[in-house]
């Protein structure tokens, strides 16, 4: 073993030098020092996992000698410095032997993935599982998932569901992509009728001989977010693990005529049931969704996460979105999971110059729900709005950390962000973050956060930040938390209205503002009964009372 440790280790060695660069903390807890193994992912996670194997296997007494010492002289650590995150490489060798042979194809799409997969491996074992000490992670603790046993979904067909009834929308009003377990199903999804040159459906099915010249450079996209966009872990993972994914393109100056609905399903095969005793083992699916709009299109898609009832499963999801310049995307997300259920999910937009992207944001479902949204504006007069909307109830975690970049002159911003807290063990995470940078000028930019909390005890963290350089600009932003206002109850008390009836309509009227904002009513209309159904389940709503939201 010593000798195929130190073997490694001369390969490490001729392949890079390793460097360990120094950061400047602002807060010294919040940073650990790290080496990045810039030769050593050239090895491949395999390999690299029979070394993390090898330095366990001493840690535990199994092996014998120094094999610690050996390991660290290899890769030429210190001993001071923090070595390779044994679970990271474990989760990476799991992934990377989750995708089967026959999903490593030879046609276009398939070798944009593969191109990804190694782009996402290289970068996913230079990262550590984030702690609590990460400012992006200071409410929201994601350390319980280092004690599941996560295995990806096996990808194998299954029985699923009836798509067509129960999720909302009829599919004769919208185009349908649908994912299972983190892959395309052909039977379930419609698409037929789109318009000449568009395209939906599953990347592995795009070659070089049915893609014109515009799709395929759609395909360079995938994974190569705009400039100034933060890294995470997740979306490494996500980029390793990914077995398929959706592209949805529109051509220059194409209207796509219906919305694509595109619906998550997740099995929770291979997981534990929901509230089973000693229960660990959690399935991993990791669907990924790149939208690409070109000059002059419009296009709108409804994105819907759902899954097998009581089961525990983990949905990782990316979801990139590039707009060029007078292009038009309005996208909605339903994120409707099983409460044991995590879900962490990555929406990275880049805009060009007179571009709109809408966001209508609910999320509902999960023990841990949380979505990093980015986007960066690339050109003047671009226009941004998110309206969402999360409702934590008994042990769920909701979490919205979003990042708005302008870098032009002229753009408009519009971010309002609801939350309801109903249990004591509730929690709400918002972290919105606006920069207006030097050159963006005459910006308009606004920021509201509102926060409701229903019960004694009910946590919610909001950190509002805009960040404003440039010296010519309106921009507003602000915060309130808060349980029902006493004069309002009364208002509707002293014209005779009893106190519970009186909370229902106040409290569902607050969540109006986001849900009335869904383009689709059918979909509007099956969110509004889950957040009366969950509210009333814990007692703060009259499921009876007739108020509408």
């Amino acid at each position: 073993m010593a000798m195929a440790v130190a073997a490694v280790g001369a390969a490490v060695a001729m392949a890079g030098t390793l460097r360990q660069s120094a950061v400047a903390p602002l807060r010294v807890k919040a940073v650990v020092p790290a080496v990045r193994f810039r030769g050593a992912v050239k090895l491949g996670v395999g390999t690299r996992a029979s070394v993390a194997g090898a330095v366990k296997a001493e840690e535990s007494g199994s092996g014998s000698g120094s094999l610690r010492d050996q390991a660290e002289a290899s890769f030429s650590l210190s001993k001071d410095v923090a070595g390779p995150d044994f679970f990271i490489l474990d989760l990476a060798e799991k992934l990377e032997n989750s995708v089967e042979a026959e999903q490593q194809g030879e046609t276009l799409g398939s070798r944009a993935l593969a191109n990804l997969r190694d782009r996402s491996a290289e970068k996913a074992l230079n990262s550590r599982w984030p702690t609590s000490k990460d400012e992006a992670y200071r409410f929201t603790d994601v350390r319980f998932l280092k004690n599941l046993d996560i295995s990806p979904t096996p990808t194998h067909s299954v029985a699923t569901p009836d798509f067509a009834s129960g999720l909302g929308l009829d599919e004769t009003e919208t185009f349908r992509l649908v994912f299972v377990d983190g892959v395309i199903s052909e039977s379930l999804s419609k698409v037929d009728g789109l318009a000449d040159g568009a395209y939906v459906g599953s990347i592995c099915k795009i070659s070089a001989e049915n893609a014109g010249s515009s799709l395929s450079q759609a395909l360079e996209h995938l994974g190569k977010p705009a400039a100034g966009t933060q890294d995470d872990l997740f979306t490494f993972l996500n980029g390793l693990g990914v077995q398929d994914a959706g592209v949805i393109f529109a051509p220059e100056g194409v209207h796509i005529a219906k919305p694509i609905h595109v619906v998550y399903y997740s099995t929770g095969r291979g997981g534990s049931k929901h509230g089973e005793e000693g229960g660990t083992a959690i399935s991993l699916a990791s669907p990924r969704l790149l939208v690409v709009a070109e000059t002059g299109a419009r296009v709108e898609i409804i994105e819907q996460f759902v899954g097998a009832p009581d089961q525990t499963y983990w949905t990782n999801t990316v979801c990139e979105i590039h707009i060029a310049d007078g292009a038009e995307v309005s996208h909605s997300c339903s994120q409707e999971q099983d409460r044991g259920s995590v879900h962490i999910k990555q929406t990275q937009v880049s805009q060009g110059e007179k571009s709109t992207y809408k966001l209508v944001e609910a999320e509902i479902g999960g023990r841990l729900s949380r979505h990093n949204l980015q986007v960066i504006q690339l050109g003047p007069e671009t226009q941004t709005e998110f309206s969402t909307f999360s409702l934590s109830s008994q042990r769920q975690v909701q979490d919205l950390h979003s990042r708005l970049v302008l870098n032009h002159p002229r753009g408009i911003s519009r971010q309002l962000h609801k939350c309801i807290v109903t249990h004591r063990s509730g929690q709400a995470v918002f972290d919105g973050n606006v920069k207006v940078n030097r050159y963006a000028q005459q910006t308009d930019a606004g920021q509201l956060s509102r926060s409701l909390l229903l019960a004694q005890g009910a946590t919610v963290n909001v950190k509002p930040n805009l960040q404003i350089i440039a010296d010519d600009v309106k921009c507003t932003h602000g915060a309130a938390i808060s349980d029902l206002e006493e004069d309002q109850l009364f208002y509707f008390q002293a014209r005779g209205i009893d106190a519970l009836t009186a909370r229902s309509a106040l409290v569902f009227s607050f969540a109006a503002d986001v849900l009335q904002s869904l383009g689709n009513d059918s979909l509007q209309k099956r969110l509004e009964g889950l957040v009366k159904s969950s509210l009333a389940s814990d007692g703060v709503v009259n499921p009876n009372v007739p108020v509408g939201l």
